[in-house]
């Protein structure tokens, strides 16, 4: 049975309604309508600032301990998921930077931090300082700019929730630009550790963010699983992620599974246990046992 679990959101932190649209009777951002129509599998975009991916078997067999990435993946009690270059193929500040013409700048710093050579609340108080986001241009981002999912993630989250699995997004992003795409996935509000955007609540201008939260700072994604773990009592927790940020997260996690799929980044694959190119390597995994339990 599917267990229901829940982070609780720290009680100063802003509550940021999903993006408004300026169609007349707009549909809810969390309608089958409007995820089919923003949300899709296809292959990247050309403005996509990642690193094309590089060839490799399938499944893969690159990694430090393959086995104990399989056997806990398999037994996990929850999967921890970066989202940006990981469930999605863009880096979403990198895209509303973009929108704010301020793209390279940020790229750029993006990029040191998700390889490390940045500490990761440096790198964020930067990128936010340069685009100063308003409520409304965020949401006008989201419109004109719909993210995509990286193939195979709807599937390999809805294997997981099958089995039981508690799936938590853990992200240095912003929750204001996650929430839509964690519940067209069926994946709660409360099951998202990221950051919140502050805005000004009259004017709704950019007006900082939440420093205390868990993923604001470097090391934060570590902080953020031993609390799922400490919290929920947790004991195989998996982390899936593209970044150096998320292979900090073993240890407390059990596993640390690289993705490739968007970004290569040669930091991540030296550190996983697992690293793939294709999520489905995920899904072929789970999905095979599934069989076997059925034979036996």
């Amino acid at each position: 049975m599917h267990r229901a679990f829940t982070f609780a959101r720290p009680l100063f932190a802003l509550s940021h309604p999903q993006p408004i649209f300026k169609a007349c009777a707009p549909p809810s951002p969390f309608s089958s309508s409007y995820m089919m129509a923003h949300f899709s599998t296809s292959s990247p975009k050309s403005s996509s600032p990642s690193p094309s991916p590089s060839p490799s078997p399938s499944p893969s067999t690159i990694g430090n301990d393959i086995k104990l990435a399989h056997s806990s993946l398999l037994t996990a009690d929850c999967v921890c998921f970066d989202v940006d270059s990981t469930v999605i193929m863009e880096e979403g500040i990198d895209v509303l930077a973009a929108y704010l013409n301020k793209g390279d700048e940020v790229t750029a710093i993006t990029t040191k931090a998700m390889q490390g050579h940045v500490k990761f609340q440096d790198a964020l108080a930067a990128r936010l300082e340069l685009i100063k986001p308003s409520k409304q241009s965020i949401e006008d981002c989201l419109e004109i700019h719909p993210f995509e999912f990286s193939p195979k993630i709807p599937e390999l989250i809805s294997i997981l929730q099958k089995r039981g699995v508690p799936i938590f997004f853990v992200s240095g992003g912003f929750r204001i630009m996650i929430e839509p795409i964690a519940a067209s996935l069926n994946v709660p509000p409360s099951n998202i550790i990221a950051n919140t955007i502050f805005f000004d609540p009259a004017t709704s201008e950019y007006a900082g963010f939440d420093a205390t939260e868990l993923t604001s700072a470097d090391l934060g994604k570590p902080k953020a699983v031993q609390y799922l773990m400490d919290t929920h009592g947790f004991k195989t927790v998996v982390m899936v992620g593209d970044g150096a940020t998320d292979a900090q997260a073993k240890p407390p996690a059990s596993a640390f599974i690289g993705y490739g799929g968007v970004a290569d980044r040669e930091v991540v694959r030296e550190k996983a246990d697992w690293f793939v190119y294709n999520l489905g390597d995920l899904v072929d995994l789970l999905s095979k046992e599934e069989e076997e339990d059925v034979v036996e």
